[in-house]
């Protein structure tokens, strides 16, 4: 018998056909199902992040405050200066959302003007912390030797120094301006980046492909720029996300005792200490910038969790 008319095997004295088998096809089994669309590595991060459910509530919670702040003076329509004697200290009502102050000024108004100033010294400060800290933690990194001694010391210096004489000194020389502020309260931020930095790129200055660069002949600037900074990119951007909201409370600190943004500006934290001085009889006063300070980091702090947990490799699927 010809076996390929019976298309048969014998396989340990057993008999196979065809028969025996079931044809399978190829339902869900294409190219497309099979193959997942390749995501590019920040397409991959926002993927992860936006499965966080705590992270996507204080993405929105933070939009929140942000469009509350400047469109609120809009929806209100009234000045955050203007004094009208006849409505001092008003609780909230339907004309003032948040009640009035001692002078018959709106609160809502005066909230959503002063976290402008506050949002603004907290992302300025950040700014200064992540420029300083990044360039100068990527030069000790990667030139070592003499170069990360010597900002080594200089930086274990600046982080000695009294946070509160720096502030007060410069409050001094320079005057009580979000100008001072921010130099104040950047001059010993950035310390803390600087170690951040460089413990990363003495991690991943070895790698093939920074000798490689460095072999074509590609200059300190460049490999910094285009490779060290890049892969040390995901750390840094957690440390700014949780900077933004101490920077916040920082402000809020100084004007709280006396060392913030000087009248007619103000800030949550200028808001926050008269409305201290009344808290017994006029609690909104106090309560509604202290809730904008908590809502406010709040907000950064899922988000820094968030991305956290989606910029690290190890939690990658």
């Amino acid at each position: 018998m010809n076996s390929l008319e019976i298309n048969a095997k014998i396989i340990n004295d057993e008999i196979i056909t065809d028969d025996m088998f079931e044809r399978v096809g190829t339902k869900g089994l294409s190219g497309e199902t099979l193959n997942k669309p390749s995501l590019t590595y920040w397409a991959d991060v926002w993927r992860r992040f936006k499965a966080n459910k705590l992270a996507i509530v204080g993405l929105i919670l933070l939009i929140l405050v942000v469009l509350t702040i400047y469109i609120g003076p809009l929806l209100s329509g009234k000045d955050y200066q203007y004094m009208d004697s006849s409505v001092k200290s008003l609780k909230p009502n339907s004309q003032y959302w948040f009640g009035t102050d001692d002078m018959g000024r709106d609160i809502f108004t005066r909230v959503c003007v002063g976290g402008r100033i506050s949002i603004l010294i907290g992302l300025s400060c950040t700014l200064v912390m992540f420029i300083i800290g990044s360039l100068l933690g990527a030069i000790a990194g990667l030139k070592g030797g003499l170069a990360d001694n010597l900002i080594m010391r200089f930086s274990e210096f600046i982080g000695n120094l009294p946070y509160l004489i720096i502030v007060l000194i410069l409050s001094i020389v320079l005057g009580r301006s979000i100008f001072s502020l921010v130099l104040a309260m950047s001059l010993t931020s950035w310390v803390g980046t600087t170690r951040m930095v460089r413990g990363q790129i003495l991690q991943i200055k070895e790698q093939d492909y920074v000798e490689a660069a460095r072999a074509l002949g590609s200059d300190t600037k460049r490999i910094i720029m285009k490779h060290l900074l890049p892969n040390t990119l995901g750390i840094i951007m957690v440390t700014i996300t949780m900077s933004v909201p101490s920077f916040i409370f920082g402000e809020a600190f100084l004007s709280y005792i006396g060392l913030g943004v000087r009248a007619p500006k103000t800030s949550w934290g200028a808001l926050a200490s008269a409305g201290q001085q009344r808290l017994m009889f006029y609690p909104h006063e106090l309560f509604f910038p202290c809730l904008m300070i908590v809502l406010t980091m709040l907000a950064f702090h899922l988000i820094g969790d968030g991305l956290s947990d989606a910029l690290d490799p190890k939690l990658r699927k």
